[in-house]
């Protein structure tokens, strides 16, 4: 029968899986306390929270909140889940960028559940190549006002021409007198 730590763990993961928008599983083995603490504060500053926790505690939770669990060749070894609270893409691309760092050779990405879509190491890195949320809510605005301000020319450009041509004959009465 289980410890009911573990049922407490699992309603701890089930609490913050709740509010999650995507789950990154990595591998922390070899890491320094010093490099899990920098990352741990990258992946804070980006919206999101670092847990390690039991694979089969977190793959029990995921069940239960209606994420596709981690498949086996994932879910092995010790990981480190970051959980994104926010934007998931701002979480990856810390999570890239941490990786990048030569001295952090031993940190691995093995994948991601964004919604209901899983994700490998390399759709991660394409995940973090896209422009944050605010970026691409901006292009969609700019899309969205781009013909509107094209209207608005075309409508004005009769109006313009009208004074342009009165200011015209203006400075020619002014010259002939």
């Amino acid at each position: 029968m289980p410890a009911t730590v573990k049922f407490e763990q699992v309603d701890d993961l089930k609490g913050r899986l709740a509010r999650t928008q995507a789950i990154f599983a990595c591998e922390y083995r070899g890491m320094t306390v010093s490099q899990i603490t920098a990352l741990r504060s990258q992946v804070r500053a980006a919206g999101g929270e670092m847990k390690v926790a039991k694979n089969t505690l977190m793959r029990i939770a995921m069940e239960q909140e209606g994420f596709i669990p981690f498949p086996d060749d994932m879910a092995f070894g010790p990981n480190v889940f970051a959980l994104a609270y926010g934007d998931p893409v701002a979480v990856a691309k810390a999570l890239r960028d941490f990786a990048k760092d030569r001295s952090n050779k031993f940190f691995v990405m093995k994948g991601c559940v964004l919604g209901k879509t899983l994700l490998d190491a390399t759709q991660i890195g394409a995940l973090a190549d896209l422009p944050s949320k605010d970026v691409l809510i901006g292009q969609v605005v700019r899309t969205i006002a781009a013909p509107i301000a094209g209207l608005l020319t075309v409508l004005s450009g009769p109006a313009r021409g009208l004074v342009t041509c009165l200011n015209q004959i203006k400075e020619k009465k002014e010259d002939v007198a």
